[in-house]
């Protein structure tokens, strides 16, 4: 249990749900986390989870002086980044002919600036070699009902991912992308706007999924995990689908 021994870990939007898998992950691994998201109490609850010298900064990735705090505390208390996980995302569904500007504009505040600066602004402390992750989803490559603005966003996050190795790699920085499908975390449910709705959506998952079930989170921490390490030390610009196969039929 040592694959990251050593190594500095930064992973937004872990107060649940895939975030706080991978962190939890990590750590056991040997890794020092630093953990981010929204909600306060939440996160609390996440550090005291996860124990050891897990340190938690609230702060929403799509304000840049949240960012700003958060790197300045990395630097002050480890000096560097080793792995990051920009996970943190979400939006919920609507349909084209009821698109709001505040619909567009929350969603892409999140998923595509936020993820955009949160690698933007570690650049300085990633290590050379460092493991840069992304999360996106099936989604991006995929027609869905009312996704249209989530799956754009998600597809956003995939071309980071092809232009960034290029720019970054002269330092050895590797930068991936989990796929994911149907995860059950909190931040699936957020999708939906109601309850019925939500059961809806999990039986149709289920229906167009090949594993015939919905993803666990601990499922998309152990293949985070994969592309943290050094066993991924050849692996770039790729996009892991963890989907039970949802993504490709």
């Amino acid at each position: 249990m040592d694959k990251l021994a050593g190594k500095v870990a930064v992973v937004t939007g872990a107060n649940s749900g895939i975030g706080l898998a991978a962190a939890k992950q990590f750590a056991r691994e040997g890794a020092r986390v630093f953990l981010t998201g929204r909600r306060q109490a939440e996160l609390d609850a996440a550090v005291a989870e996860i124990g050891g010298d897990a340190r938690g900064v609230q702060g929403d990735i799509s304000n840049l002086a949240d960012l700003d705090r958060l790197y300045r505390i990395v630097r002050e208390e480890a000096g560097r980044i080793d792995v990051l996980f920009a996970n943190a995302g979400g939006g919920e569904r609507g349909a084209l002919d009821g698109m709001t500007e505040e619909h567009f504009d929350s969603t892409f505040a999140i998923n595509v600036k936020g993820t955009l600066f949160t690698v933007q602004k570690a650049l300085p402390l990633l290590s050379d070699g460092a493991s840069v992750i992304l999360t996106g989803s099936t989604v991006a490559h995929k027609g869905a009902p009312a996704f249209s603005v989530y799956s754009a966003s998600k597809a956003a996050i995939r071309s980071f991912a092809r232009n960034w190795i290029i720019e970054l790699s002269p330092r050895q920085i590797r930068v991936n992308v989990l796929a994911c499908g149907p995860i059950a975390t909190p931040g699936a449910r957020g999708l939906s706007k109601t309850e019925e709705e939500f059961e809806a959506f999990q039986h149709y998952a289920r229906q167009v999924t090949p594993l015939g079930r919905i993803g666990d989170p601990a499922e998309v921490a152990a293949a985070a995990l994969f592309l943290a390490s050094s066993e991924s030390s050849y692996v770039t610009g790729s996009e892991l689908f963890v989907d039970g196969g949802q993504g490709q039929i």
